[in-house]
C-alpha cells in the first residue's frame, strides 16, 4: 500500500475543477470539526487534513494509510499551513490580483453544487439515452397566420385534429402532407423527415416522436413553427457514424432531358466500376461533378444519423463492408454512387458530453432547465410572492419604458410595494428598480416592462440565495474553496520568496555555487563521435570514412552529410563531450583507442575518441540550471525553517489520532 503524498506547496492548483470527488463523511450541516493544530495562534481543523489526504488518494487499490505515510503527510501539511500563514501576514490575500483570481475560481468551483447542475446532468443523460436510437417519422405542419388571434389558433388546431382522425382511419400521412402541410419541403419529401435522433429536432417535436410507437399518430404538437401531426414509421438502434466517398452527376431537377442524360451517365460509370482493373480515385477524378471532393477521391466528412438528406443517408448506412459500392441513387442534388470508407459505433457519454451540453444550452431545453431551477429554488427557500401587489405593479408599469420606470414608480407611490419574501426578508419594488438601473437588454422584451424585469430579478435573487446557502452550509464546498484559496496564496508566496528570487538572484546563485561546489563536479570526460550501425551493408563505407580521420568537426560533418544524402536510414549518430564511465556505450569502450568497433546489446557501434578531460569542478555557467534548481530548494527549506520559528506549531495529539483513524475506516 502506497499513498500519494500531499504536495508541500500546491495542494490545489493543478487538480480537476469538476468537484466530482467523494469527501470522507462531510454532511451538509456538519458539527464543528475539532482543532488539530495551531500555527502561530491560528487554528486548523482536523477535517482539513483528512480531506486533503483523502483527495490525494491511494495509488493502488489498498485502503487506508500507514502510520509512516500519515506522519509524512502531517509534516507536509504543517509546512503548507506555515506558508499560508505567512502569505496572509504579508497581505497577499488582500491584493486585487488575488481577489480577482479567487472569485474566478469560486464561480467554477460552485457549479457542481448548484441545483442547475443536477437538472442539466439529467437532461444530458436523457439526451444520450435517446441517442442510442433513431426514429423515422413523417409529419404535417399547420402554421398560424400572421398575428393570429385565439380564434385563428383554434381553427388551426381543429384542422390538425381532423387530419389526425383521417390518418387514424386509414389515410396515408405522406399523401395528406402534400395536400395540407405548410412545410415547404413536403412537396418533395411528402412529409418524410427520414431518420433522426436526439437534439436534431426542436424539443417538443423530439419529445412527442420518441414517445410514439411505430405506426402511432400524435396529438397536435405545438412548437414555434405551429402544430404538427407526427406519425412514427420506424425505430431502430443508432448505427453510429460512417465515412463514405461518392461520385456525383448533377442535373437540373426540372429538366427531364438533362436528368435522363445524367441517369445514363451514372449507369455507365457504375458499369465501369464493376471492372476489376478500375481505380475508384481515377473514376472520381474524371467523372464526379462534386468539385469539393473529386480531387481527394470523393471522400466526405464523417456523419451520423440526421446529418445528410434522407436518401443519401439511408444508402450510406445500408453499406456494410469497407469498400462496398452502392448502386446509383437519386437525390435533389443529382445521381450518386457511394463507397463505404469506414464506420464506427456511437461514442461514449464521456466523449459526447460537452457536445451534448453545448446543444442543450442553445435550444429550448436551456429555458426549460432554468424554469425548473427557479421552481426548485422557490420551494427550497420558502419563496412567497405578494400576488396582489405584483399584479398591480404589472398593470401600472408594463407599458412604461425602462428609462422611465424608476420615475413612474416613485410618482405613483409604488416604490415600497412588496414583491416577495424569501428566507424571512421582504423585497420591494424599489429593490427591483435598483437592480434594473445598470442592466440593459439587446431586444425590446415581448412581455411588459415590469413582467420581464420582475422575472429576471426573482431568478437573480434566488440564484444569490442558493450560492449563499451553499457557501454557509455545504462543508464539501467550503473545504474545496479553502483549498483553492490557500493554494493561490501558497503559489503567490512561493513565487515571491522562492521561485522568482531563485531565478533572478544571480549573486545568490554564484554564492550558493561556491559554497556547494562539491555538488557540481564533472566525472572523467572525453570527446566522442558515436555511430550506431542500422544497415550493416553500409558498415564498410563508414569504417573507411572514420577509421583514419581522428576526432574533428570536419570529419563528423562530412560523414553526417554523406549518409543523410545517400543512406538516411543507415546510421544514428551523436557527438560531443561525454562522461564516459556511466555512458551506456562509452563505458564498454577502450578509451585509449582513437577508433574502435564494439558490440553493445547486439548493436554495432563505431566510435571515434578525441581529447580526454580529467574529473573536476564544473564552471558556474555549465551548472547554472542545476544551481538554480538547488538554490530554489535551499530558499524553500530556509523559508520553512524560519517560519517554524516565527509561527510556533502546537499539535493536539488526541485529535491527530482521530484523523489517523478516520483515514483508516
Amino acid at each position: 500500500m502506497k499513498h500519494r503524498i500531499i504536495s508541500a506547496f500546491v495542494f490545489s492548483l493543478f487538480i480537476s475543477l469538476s468537484g466530482k470527488f467523494i469527501s470522507p463523511s462531510f454532511g451538509q450541516d456538519p458539527a464543528e470539526s475539532p482543532v488539530l493544530l495551531t500555527v502561530g495562534g491560528k487554528t486548523i481543523q482536523r477535517d482539513e487534513l483528512v480531506y486533503l489526504i483523502s483527495k490525494s488518494g491511494p495509488v493502488d487499490s489498498s485502503p487506508g494509510i500507514s502510520r509512516e505515510e500519515f506522519e509524512e503527510n502531517l509534516d507536509l501539511f504543517i509546512n503548507y499551513q506555515l506558508k499560508v500563514r505567512e502569505a496572509e501576514a504579508q497581505g497577499l490575500d488582500q491584493t486585487e490580483e488575488f481577489r480577482r483570481e479567487f472569485e474566478s475560481f469560486k464561480e467554477t468551483l460552485i457549479a457542481p453544487f448548484l441545483i442547475r447542475n443536477s437538472l442539466e446532468e439529467g437532461e444530458l443523460r436523457k439526451a444520450y439515452s435517446r441517442m442510442q436510437e433513431m426514429v423515422r417519422a413523417s409529419h404535417i405542419l399547420f402554421q398560424f397566420p400572421s398575428n393570429a388571434s385565439t380564434e385563428d389558433s383554434l381553427i388551426v388546431l381543429k384542422m390538425a385534429l381532423k387530419v389526425k382522425g383521417d390518418i387514424e382511419n386509414g389515410a396515408n400521412i405522406n399523401e395528406l402532407a402534400v395536400q395540407y402541410s405548410d412545410d415547404p419541403s413536403a412537396q418533395t419529401n411528402r412529409g418524410d423527415l427520414g431518420y433522426f435522433t436526439s437534439l436534431q429536432m426542436v424539443q417538443p417535436f423530439e419529445d412527442a416522436a420518441f414517445n410514439l410507437q411505430v405506426g402511432q399518430v400524435s396529438d397536435p404538437v405545438l412548437t414555434n413553427f405551429g402544430y404538427h401531426i407526427i406519425q412514427v414509421q420506424d425505430r431502430k438502434p443508432n448505427p453510429g457514424q460512417v465515412q463514405v466517398s461518392h461520385i456525383l452527376v448533377r442535373f437540373e431537377p426540372n429538366d427531364s432531358l438533362q436528368e435522363a442524360n445524367a441517369r445514363r451517365k451514372i449507369a455507365d460509370i457504375y458499369t465501369e466500376i464493376q471492372k476489376e482493373s478500375t481505380v475508384w480515385e481515377d473514376i472520381v477524378l474524371n467523372y464526379s461533378e462534386d468539385l469539393a471532393s473529386n480531387q481527394r477521391g470523393g471522400i466526405l466528412p464523417w456523419f451520423g444519423v440526421g446529418a445528410m438528406i434522407p436518401d443519401f443517408e439511408m444508402a450510406a448506412f445500408s453499406l456494410s463492408e469497407i469498400g462496398e459500392v452502392s448502386p446509383p441513387i437519386r437525390t435533389q442534388y443529382g445521381y450518386h454512387i457511394l463507397r463505404l470508407e469506414d464506420k464506427k459505433p456511437m461514442a461514449s457519454f464521456e466523449e459526447l458530453e460537452e457536445s451534448i451540453r453545448s446543444k442543450i444550452l442553445r435550444d429550448s431545453r436551456s429555458r426549460m432547465i432554468q424554469s425548473q431551477v427557479v421552481a426548485v429554488q422557490k420551494a427550497r427557500y420558502g419563496f412567497k410572492e405578494e400576488e396582489t401587489s405584483v399584479s398591480k405593479l404589472g398593470q401600472e408599469l408594463n407599458s412604461v419604458p425602462k428609462s422611465e420606470f424608476n420615475a413612474q414608480l416613485e410618482s405613483k407611490g409604488l416604490n415600497q410595494s412588496p414583491l416577495f419574501s424569501l428566507k424571512g426578508k421582504t423585497y420591494l419594488a424599489n429593490d427591483l428598480a435598483e437592480y434594473m438601473k445598470d442592466l440593459e437588454v439587446r431586444n425590446t422584451p415581448k412581455e411588459g416592462t415590469f413582467d420581464f424585469w420582475y422575472d429576471r430579478y426573482v431568478a437573480h435573487i434566488l440564484s444569490e440565495t442558493e450560492v449563499q446557502d451553499i457557501s454557509s452550509s455545504n462543508k464539501e464546498y467550503q473545504m474545496l474553496t479553502k483549498e483553492y484559496r490557500d493554494g493561490i496564496l501558497l503559489f503567490s508566496l512561493m513565487n515571491k520568496e522562492v521561485w522568482q528570487k531563485g531565478l533572478m538572484d544571480s549573486l545568490g546563485q554564484e554564492e550558493y555555487y561556491r559554497k556547494n561546489i562539491s555538488n557540481y563536479q564533472w566525472k572523467d570526460r572525453a570527446e566522442a563521435f558515436i555511430v550506431k550501425v542500422l544497415d550493416s551493408g553500409q558498415l564498410t563505407s563508414a569504417r573507411n570514412q572514420l577509421s583514419n580521420g581522428g576526432y574533428n568537426s570536419s570529419l563528423i560533418k562530412a560523414f553526417e552529410d554523406n549518409y543523410r544524402s545517400n543512406a538516411p536510414l543507415a546510421f544514428q549518430t551523436q557527438s560531443g563531450v561525454f562522461e564516459y564511465t556511466d555512458h551506456p556505450v562509452l563505458s564498454k569502450a577502450d578509451m585509449s583507442k582513437n577508433y574502435q568497433e564494439i558490440q553493445v546489446d547486439g548493436q554495432t557501434y563505431l566510435i571515434v575518441i578525441g581529447q580526454k578531460f580529467a574529473a573536476g569542478p564544473r564552471k558556474f555557467e555549465e551548472s547554472r540550471g542545476l544551481v538554480i534548481r538547488d538554490y530554489q530548494d535551499y530558499l524553500e527549506n530556509t523559508l520553512t525553517q524560519s517560519l517554524k520559528t516565527k509561527y510556533p506549531v502546537n499539535v493536539n495529539n488526541a485529535v491527530k489520532e482521530e484523523a489517523y483513524l478516520a483515514l483508516n475506516r
